[in-house]
């Protein structure tokens, strides 16, 4: 499973192998788009992953810390996938506590109802009023 190379795995191809990121160009865009950083600095896409390297995620609404344990460039079934990398107790602590906190103030993000008909007419009457 695990490659034993002195060459180093691309950093989009490690990401893919591990699960984070369901192809290649997703893992791509998101290394391209600062949301993945090796060592806490930005990276480019052909980075070397070593093992013992730190990779801050940014994943939907959490950010997740995993440390590399094994480099491998093939995709396996998510248990074995598990096994290239360890995800930091800080970060399993925050990633709870967002959700905790997410969950707590679900209804405050709920979006507004879209305005009827009469309303809408109304909003188009005030805005021609200003004009």
């Amino acid at each position: 499973m695990t490659q034993t190379s002195s060459s180093g795995i691309r950093l989009d191809k490690w990401l893919w192998a591990a699960r984070f990121y369901k192809t290649r160009s997703l893992a791509k865009q998101a290394i391209e788009g600062g949301k993945v950083q090796y060592n806490g600095a930005r990276c480019k896409v052909s980075k070397e992953v070593q093992v013992a390297a730190e990779l801050s995620l940014k994943v939907g609404f959490d950010t997740k810390i995993v440390t590399v344990i094994a480099l491998s460039d093939q995709r396996r079934g998510a248990s074995e996938a598990a096994l290239l990398y360890q995800e930091t107790a800080d970060s399993i602590a925050k990633r709870e506590q967002d959700a905790a906190d997410r969950k707590a103030l679900g209804s405050a993000f709920a979006h507004p109802e879209r305005p009827n008909k009469k309303q809408r007419r109304q909003i188009h009457r005030f805005q021609r009023i200003g004009e």
